[in-house]
């Protein structure tokens, strides 16, 4: 089959990429920095990020589902990935297979851990979030021997903010955490390392902040933008004063105007949140948004940019923080919603 070059290109920065997580690792303290790899390495490609990952240190990953941990066990050691989502009685055969790391999330996960021969695994503790660990009131359901708990984990659910419930989640986690006689614990995600040593026990596991999200404010010193989206332009006209552009007539021309449209729209991830809010630019020149994004197509005002042609490229504006504070859009969903139809080129 004859490979034709896509219209749309994630291109990804290797270098930020490790540079964030030894920025991260570094602003742990005692404690080493892991890596969240799930969703497909947050949208950018999971086995090219855990391998540069790999390369600059990284010696634990999280996944959420087995399938992800199967993508990267022939890149990253077996044993130095941990599937977040838990197990049932009919994984077993396929856990020890693999040889990756199962983190138990419920007492009958114990028992079926147990039951199937234990061994090492991670036990998740629910400090509060109340989405998916072990409670403090089902502790005495479970029992331990016979299985080897090498990372009691749990999550702040508030990390980003300066909330009250950030201490609770820390104060229960830290009463409770000897009770199960784990080798490590970890606390902290992104936002979570810069609540201070208090939240970094053992380990912690940025996710968002290695892709270039800003968890919380401060962290837009160090934190480097590893993805940038170009999309190549598929026609160019002028429209006269009074024309209509895009579904449902949205975005009516002042005046007349140079437009292009450009191969990106909401099956790419580019979501409808953009309609009339978002740019494009070429060089220093914006590049307005006008009308409704739709399925696969986007039509910009490029006539701040007159030798603009169409088979060229534009740059269409993607800053993590920037674009979520624009559309309401979080950090995550912007990352984790761009779709396959991508070129994913990492320099």
């Amino acid at each position: 089959m004859t490979d034709f070059e896509p219209p749309l290109r994630l291109i990804l920065d290797g270098d930020a990429l490790a540079a964030n997580w030894k920025a991260l690792n570094a602003r742990s303290g005692s404690a080493l920095a892991g890596a969240a790899v799930k969703a497909n390495g947050y949208g950018l490609g999971a086995r090219e990020v855990a391998a540069r990952l790999r390369d600059a240190g990284c010696r634990d990953f999280f996944v959420a589902h087995w399938g992800e941990a199967a993508a990267i066990a022939d890149i990253i050691p077996p044993a130095w990935i941990s599937v977040l989502n838990g197990i049932q009685a009919a994984d077993i055969p396929h856990i020890r297979a693999l040889g990756t790391v199962p983190v138990l999330n419920t007492p009958e996960q114990v028992s079926i851990w147990r039951a199937s021969g234990g061994g090492r695994c991670h036990i998740m503790f629910d400090s509060g979030i109340n989405r998916l660990g072990i409670g403090p009131e089902q502790m005495s359901q479970c029992r331990l021997q016979d299985i080897d708990v090498d990372l009691l984990l749990s999550h702040l659910a508030s990390a980003d903010e300066d909330s009250a419930q950030n201490e609770a989640q820390q104060r229960l986690f830290r009463e409770h955490a000897a009770a199960w006689g784990a080798k490590r614990l970890s606390l902290a995600n992104s936002a979570g390392i810069m609540l201070g040593a208090d939240y970094h026990y053992d380990l912690t596991r940025p996710g968002l902040s290695l892709y270039g999200g800003i968890a919380r404010s401060g962290m837009g010193a160090f934190i480097k933008p590893v993805a940038r989206l170009s999309a190549r332009l598929l026609q160019v006209r002028t429209l006269p004063a009074g024309a209509p552009i895009g579904y449902n007539a949205t975005h009516v021309c002042g005046n007349d105007t140079t437009v292009g449209t450009i191969s990106i729209g909401y099956a790419d991830g580019y979501l409808r949140a953009f309609s009339g809010k978002g740019s494009a630019h070429h060089g220093a020149a914006a590049l307005p948004v006008l009308g409704r994004v739709s399925m696969d197509l986007v039509t910009i005002d490029i006539s701040a940019a007159p030798e603009l042609r169409e088979g060229d490229w534009v740059d269409v504006e993607y800053d993590l923080p920037t674009a979520s504070a624009l559309t309401g859009l979080s950090q995550y969903e912007l990352l984790t919603n761009l779709g396959t139809r991508f070129a994913r080129n990492w320099r």
